[in-house]
């Protein structure tokens, strides 16, 4: 049976076993690893994404979930902007900021979902996938190879199955779009897909924006999120 909470876990995964140091340092590793040999780190991004891995939560958000960390970090993001706060505040620091799960009588806490907490956490492993797959680089032996890699890696026919399908039709902007029923879910489902990918070629960069265009996020907003993401995060 497919487990949306754990499914976004995998595609978020930041654990190493047997790493040590920092947590930033042990986030490097995983990117290292994740480049040298995926199935080593567990994580189904490192599968998606190959060397074009996004960002690794780290700090405060790694101990949360990858949903709660989600959600928490969209909710940091969104709080600055409405407090007027500018996005360069966040990072002129250089240090790690805090990062908590949204408070429960929140619009960005899980339970407040409309559509129920296992719809939207799957929504969001969409909007992950869709990002990973911007820059058209998986073709249909890319996803060959990552189906052999995820039933070598032991996931379960659910999500293999969701995966392979995820990946041969094509994207839905719309239908992706339409999953976020409120304005907190349209933050977190940019935030989701920003985590994906560290947006390098013009694809990348050009999806990015025509999905905060399309989820209608004002240009600041954007703007935290990219700076919250910055300072919760590292570059896998």
């Amino acid at each position: 049976m497919l487990d949306p909470k754990k499914l976004l876990n995998d595609l978020l995964n930041s654990s190493v076993p047997g790493t040590e140091g920092t947590v930033k340092d042990t986030a490097s590793q995983l990117g290292q690893k994740a480049k040298e040999n995926p199935l080593a780190t567990g994580a189904i991004a490192a599968v998606l994404l190959g060397t074009g891995v996004g960002r690794s939560i780290t700090g405060s958000a790694l101990q949360l979930g990858a949903v709660a960390a989600v959600g928490g970090l969209a909710y940091k993001a969104y709080q600055n902007y409405k407090n007027g706060d500018k996005p360069e505040e966040v990072t002129d620091n250089n240090q790690e900021i805090e990062v908590l799960p949204p408070p429960d009588d929140s619009e960005f806490a899980l339970d407040a979902a409309p559509q129920g907490a296992d719809e939207f956490t799957l929504s969001l492993v969409k909007a992950m996938i869709a990002a990973a797959r911007a820059d058209g680089h998986i073709n249909a032996d890319e996803r060959a190879r990552i189906a052999e890699k995820l039933k070598l890696n032991g996931y379960d026919e659910d999500v293999q199955s969701f995966i392979r399908a995820e990946l041969a039709k094509p994207v839905d902007l719309d239908k992706l779009v339409d999953s976020a029923q409120t304005e907190a879910q349209r933050v977190e489902l940019y935030t989701a897909s920003r985590l994906a990918i560290e947006p390098k070629t013009r694809a990348e960069r050009g999806y990015l924006d025509m999905l905060a265009g399309r989820l209608s996020l004002p240009d600041a907003l954007v703007d935290h999120v990219e700076a919250t993401i910055s300072s919760a995060t590292v570059s896998a």
